[in-house]
């Protein structure tokens, strides 16, 4: 019974250290698993980022190929921002996992290099205080070698502030009148509001797609507590403070050889429900044809779409007109209008649209691998798809050409593929009863054949109608955020400020930063200089530049 006994811590102590060691056992597995799995994620983000790389240069080298390309790349730029998201959060959980064993070596994810900071951020010095005393010897007979430099990026806060304009009184002895400088120019008559905040609440509403009511609960959570009637109030003045701007713009649109024309939903709030206006949009964008003159885009709204409205929109110009085929453009184009004729344009962008609905392999190849039912795919639709890309092949190179070589570039080589692509939907036509979709989509073409052959013979012309579907993408981000408009004069207001802030970014503006600027300028500027407060002809001010440094 003793000898039991004096086993019995003996037998504690194996049990301590066998347990110890289940337990290292236990670290090590714990560890291992956490670095494949960190491992798993470093392949997956590393695929995701390729194929992202990949889908950006092919579209680059070869252009759109689908309707859905664009779209495609969003999604593949989610997946990978999740995927390289998911690979650090494993990468730190290894590092700490095998930070508990003794024999695990941590893993590390092999980055690409980082680029270095820009050179305009300023830079704050905080010096680390070197040391008194060698840290081998203890001596203090230190001399500096060097430093080493670490650069931390960082971003300050939001900062609000009250500025005082205070202007001095003084009395005349002999006169006994009192003589004071006039008040600065404010941007708003009685205003309270400076240029840059105006600008920051205008371009996160029309810009950025932030409504009033949102922006106010943001800046009351900064301790700035403004009412959504101060803020609307002052979105109505600035419009109004704007509206010289605004004509010189549409006066400009309007001078083009060329304009691209579409339109869009706009949700309106009625009683008790939502009515569907619509934002109309015309571009003038004269590079694809190497013309000088800047870009620009005039939006209007109305409550409905008839076409009335073009009408108006257009009852000066005179020119080109590229737009899709809608029945309200169709009195634009007769011989006798005033002031001139217009001359229609087609789009084979929107040409090509019914018949890729019934040629995209890739579609059927991803419902395939989902196990859903394929679609129907037509060998006439694919072969109609083909043709119309091998035209924008040719188009692709002579982009920003001048017209006469655009138009050489065609008669050589497009003319032909058009020719026959012309013969060949002729001869399917004939093959296919009337109410078929294939049917439809030949005769859209061929009824409007002169339109969509303008191009063979005016260099000017493009093959689509893109720069205006690009003009009208921030309405279609926007309606998820603002879901309506809350009247028409709402959507008068946001048609003339997307005028502004959309022509800005055209020619490689920061809007905000412009808008600001001439707030700031506007009140005291000459009304016959407006012209150089346009975004194509503006210089920024020390306002400006010291606005954008802050």
């Amino acid at each position: 019974m003793a000898a039991a006994h004096d086993d019995l811590p003996k037998d504690i102590a194996a049990l301590k250290t066998a347990l110890l060691s289940e337990r290292a056992r236990a670290s090590q597995v714990v560890a291992e698993l956490a670095i494949a799995k960190a491992r798993a994620s470093d392949d997956q983000a590393l695929i995701a980022h390729q194929q992202l790389q990949i889908a950006k240069l092919t579209r680059e080298l070869y252009g759109q190929r689908s309707e859905r390309s664009g779209r495609l790349l969003d999604q593949m730029e989610l997946a990978f921002e999740e995927s390289e998201s998911a690979a650090t959060e494993d990468e730190i959980a290894a590092e700490s996992a095998a930070a508990k064993t003794t024999n695990v070596v941590a893993f590390t994810r092999k980055r690409p290099s980082r680029q270095p900071f820009p050179e305009h951020l300023p830079r704050e010095r905080v010096i680390v205080p070197g040391p008194t005393a060698c840290l081998c010897c203890g001596g203090d007979r230190l001399r500096k070698l060097g430093e080493d430099v670490t650069e931390t990026l960082e971003v300050i806060p939001r900062q609000w502030k009250v500025i005082q304009h205070v202007r001095e009184k003084f009395t005349c002895r002999d006169c006994e009148k009192i003589s004071q400088v006039p008040a600065p120019f404010h941007v708003i008559a009685r205003g309270w509001a400076g240029p840059s905040l105006l600008a920051m609440i205008l371009f996160e509403k029309y810009g950025q797609h932030q409504p009033l009511n949102r922006q106010a609960e943001r800046y009351a959570r900064e301790g700035v507590p403004l009412s959504l009637s101060t803020l609307a109030d002052q979105v109505g003045a600035c419009c109004a403070v704007l509206t010289p701007l605004l004509r010189r713009v549409e006066a400009h649109v309007f001078a083009a050889e060329r304009l691209h024309g579409d339109d869009t939903t706009v949700p309106v709030l009625a009683k008790g429900k939502t009515d569907t206006g619509r934002c109309w949009v015309y571009v003038r964008d004269d590079k694809p044809f190497g013309g000088p003159s800047p870009p620009a885009a005039m939006f209007y709204y109305s409550r409905d779409r008839k076409g009335e409205h073009p009408q108006v929109h257009l009852s000066g110009y005179a020119g080109l007109f590229q737009a899709d085929a809608f029945d309200g453009y169709r009195k634009l184009y007769l011989p006798d209008r005033t002031p001139g004729p217009i001359l229609e344009a087609g789009c084979w962008v929107h040409a090509r649209r019914p018949f890729f609905a019934m040629a995209d392999l890739e579609e059927n190849a991803r419902r395939s691998a989902a196990g859903k039912k394929a679609i129907a795919l037509s060998p006439m639709a694919i072969e109609v798809v083909r043709r119309i890309d091998a035209l924008f092949d040719i188009e692709r190179p002579i982009n920003g050409k001048s017209a006469e070589e655009r138009r050489a570039v065609r008669q050589e080589l497009s003319k032909p593929l058009v020719e026959e692509l012309q013969v060949y939907m002729r001869e399917q036509r004939a093959k296919l009863s009337r109410g078929h979709d294939l049917a439809k989509a030949i005769d859209y073409i061929l009824k409007r054949w002169t339109a969509f052959t303008l191009f063979l013979d005016d260099g000017r012309v493009c093959l689509s109608n893109n720069a205006a579907e690009r003009a009208l993408r921030g309405i279609a981000l926007g309606r998820r955020s603002w879901m309506f408009c809350g009247s028409d004069r709402g959507g008068q207001r946001a048609a003339a400020l997307y005028s502004l802030i959309v022509t800005a970014k055209m020619n490689n503006i920061d809007p905000q930063a412009w808008l600001a600027d001439i707030l700031a300028r506007i009140a005291g500027h000459p009304a016959h200089r407006l012209d150089e407060l346009l975004p194509w002809n503006w210089t920024p001010t020390a306002f400006a530049m010291a606005a954008a440094a802050a």
